[in-house]
């Protein structure tokens, strides 16, 4: 057996410890930054993400003991339950059963398993580490069935794991990016069709963590998703014929008569999906995004879609004005979680992080996570 990572080794020495023998296999996946087109791949939008550094890496084995058990480091509860026939729980471990439970939807008999997790995707900050677990677990429990399953169809069981299991309204970006994603290239993701291109991506990402966590199964996000929903049926009552809300046709807002907050959230997406096909454009022509639409799709996140927080919005006008910074924005949900600050050069956007850390810390009593990343690799079995 060989051991890659320090968080392969990490895994591979708590499933030892827990369940007293090596485990069969190691899987990984990552978690995701979105460069640009937040909250419209539920709508129908394109989006633009990509796989950062930190991972989730799942050992595990088939068990003999009629129970499935998963252990996480970092998280105090084990958690028991028959792989065959998932509860829900209501605890972390929902997604792991989530995705035995859409296994099942997908017509396997599952053996059970044995479980240990180590991940360094930081959790509640908008770096989809449900999505990254999920896919990791996916992955782990494909090649220990030899099941012929490629990355789309595991990021398909990932998703129907947190959707219809855990019940997050969520789109499919996070886990196609972590199952998909390319080392050193963007996933476009036109969520309409599930079609999939890359998009070279040669820069550095500066990943600013507000340390403000938030719980998506719950509140805002879910009422965002309502209220798209039913700007959407506006939009279809008035006579306006769209296959989702960020094909909507340019001139939708003098034809329709949105009330508030409808309006709002309507605009957005719509202005969102256009600046995707923007960044895609000066990517491919040139190697950058440019700062005015990752400015732009802040400003709309913050004022239209009402997701941003007083901390994303200190650090993301903090970190524009700092040497090397080509833009930032809000990156994930948003309500807290992490701003992404992107550049070319290495040793400045570290120094970037270094000059604004101060006056956060002054500002909010509490100092700011900072990593540097460039695009990543998705789905990888590390140890068989």
């Amino acid at each position: 057996m060989t051991l890659g990572t320090t968080t392969t080794m990490r895994a591979a020495t708590a499933f030892k410890q827990r369940y007293g023998r090596m485990p069969d296999v190691v899987a990984s996946a990552p978690g995701r930054v979105n460069l640009i087109g937040e909250h419209i791949d539920y709508n129908g939008g394109d989006v633009l993400p990509i796989a950062i550094g930190q991972r989730t890496h799942v050992a595990a084995m088939r068990s003999s003991l009629g129970k499935t058990r998963v252990r996480s480091l970092g998280a105090g509860a084990e958690g028991i339950f028959d792989a065959e026939n998932p509860p829900k729980a209501g605890d972390w471990w929902d997604y792991v059963a989530g995705v035995t439970w859409a296994f099942k939807q997908a017509g396997k008999t599952l053996p059970q398993f044995d479980l240990a997790i180590a991940s360094d995707v930081p959790q509640s900050a908008g770096l989809s580490s449900s999505a990254s677990l999920e896919v990791a677990v996916a992955a782990a429990i494909n090649a220990l069935i030899g099941a012929p399953f490629d990355a789309r169809k595991l990021a398909d069981l990932a998703f129907q794991a947190e959707s219809e299991f855990v019940g997050v309204a969520c789109g499919i970006m996070d886990q196609f990016a972590s199952a998909l994603a390319r080392e050193g290239q963007a996933l476009l993701i036109h969520c309409d069709s599930r079609a999939t291109e890359y998009v070279p991506f040669p820069g550095y990402v500066l990943i600013l963590d507000t340390t403000v966590r938030r719980d998506l199964r719950n509140g805002a996000f879910n009422e965002r998703r309502r209220e798209c929903a039913m700007a959407l049926a506006w939009m279809r009552a008035a006579g306006v014929h769209t296959p989702d809300l960020a094909h909507a046709p340019s001139d939708v807002f003098r034809r329709v008569p949105f009330g508030e907050p409808l309006g709002s959230r309507a605009r957005h997406v719509v202005g969102e999906h256009l600046r995707v096909t923007e960044a895609v454009s000066a990517l491919r022509d040139s190697g950058h995004i440019p700062r005015t639409l990752l400015q732009a799709s802040h400003e709309s996140l913050r004022t239209l879609y009402d997701c941003s927080t007083p901390e994303l919005d200190w650090i993301v006008d903090a970190i524009s004005t700092q040497p090397g910074v080509s833009g930032a924005r809000l990156t994930g949900a948003g309500w807290g979680g992490c701003a992404i600050a992107l550049g070319d050069n290495l040793e400045a956007l570290h120094a970037a992080a270094a000059a604004v850390r101060p006056g956060y810390e002054s500002k909010f009593g509490r100092a700011p996570e900072a990593w540097v990343t460039r695009a990543g690799p998705g789905i990888q079995i590390e140890q068989v």
